[in-house]
C-alpha cells in the first residue's frame, strides 16, 4: 500500500522534520529512550550522543519544539537499519509518524540502498504502509544482543 502524506499539509500545520543535529533535543531523546521506550531502558546518555553522532537523524517538531525522533544507521550505498523511532505523546494521532518514515524512506542519501532493515514489537502496521515485510530468511541473519544495564 502506498502512502503519501503531504508535507506542505503538516509545514502548514507548524511541524518540520529536519536532519539538522544542532536541533535536535538531546535531552528529551534521552528522557524517552531512557524512561519511556521498551527497547534502550538503561541507555547511558554518553552512549546515546555517541549513536547520535554516528547516525543520520531525523526530528520532527512542532513550532520549534522536539516532537519525535529516528535514527538511521547507514553506509549511505547498501544498508540502512531504522531505529529508535518515536512520536511523543502529545503529539501522536497526527499522522506523524508515517509522515516521518515516508521522510526517511524518501531522503536523497538513502536511494538506492539494496536493504533497509527495523526491528519493532508493535508498530509492524506503520511500517508495512511503506514495504517493509517480515524477515524473508531469519534464519540467515544473526545477532549479538546486550541489553542496557538499568541504573
Amino acid at each position: 500500500m502506498a502512502i503519501f502524506m503531504n508535507d506542505e499539509a503538516f509545514i502548514k500545520k507548524g511541524f518540520l522534520i529536519s536532519t539538522d543535529k544542532s536541533l535536535l533535543n538531546v535531552e528529551t531523546i534521552y528522557n524517552y529512550l531512557n524512561d519511556e521506550s521498551y527497547w534502550a531502558q538503561g541507555i547511558q546518555r554518553e552512549r546515546l550522543e555517541k549513536a547520535i553522532a554516528s547516525s543520520m537523524c531525523f526530528g520532527v517538531y512542532a513550532q520549534n519544539e522536539l516532537a519525535g525522533f529516528a535514527r538511521v544507521v547507514t553506509d549511505h550505498a547498501t544498508f540502512a537499519y531504522i531505529c529508535d523511532v518515536f512520536i511523543l505523546s502529545k503529539f501522536r494521532k497526527k499522522g506523524l509518524s508515517k509522515w516521518l518514515i515516508q521522510t526517511i524512506v524518501n531522503h536523497p542519501d538513502l536511494q538506492g540502498l539494496r536493504r533497509w532493515s527495523l526491528a519493532t514489537a508493535d508498530a509492524h502496521g506503520l511500517y508495512e504502509h511503506f514495504g517493509f515485510t517480515p524477515l524473508a530468511k531469519p534464519a540467515n541473519w544473526m545477532e549479538i544482543f546486550t541489553p542496557y544495564k538499568t541504573q
